[in-house]
């Protein structure tokens, strides 16, 4: 199995010997990462305002249907 704790020790030491060099590797690595997340988020509230202005009109259909069947028996 896969030791961790060689590892983790290695980069504990990393950031404590070089910590600029440490948190430019770790910005430039997670900021596509953050990137495609902000991507996917976007994706997704356009996604949901999509179905939601769907629904709304839907019901506003519904609404209006019943009302008309209001209107003809009267």
């Amino acid at each position: 199995m896969f030791d961790i704790k060689p590892w983790a020790e290695y980069i504990v030491e990393w950031a404590a010997e070089d910590p600029y060099d440490f948190l430019i590797t770790m910005i430039l690595s997670l900021t596509p990462l953050l990137i495609i997340s902000a991507g996917l988020s976007w994706k997704l509230a356009k996604m949901i305002q999509a179905k939601e202005r769907e629904e709304k009109k839907k019901q506003k259909r519904q609404e209006n249907i019943a009302k008309a069947k209001r209107v003809k028996k009267d």
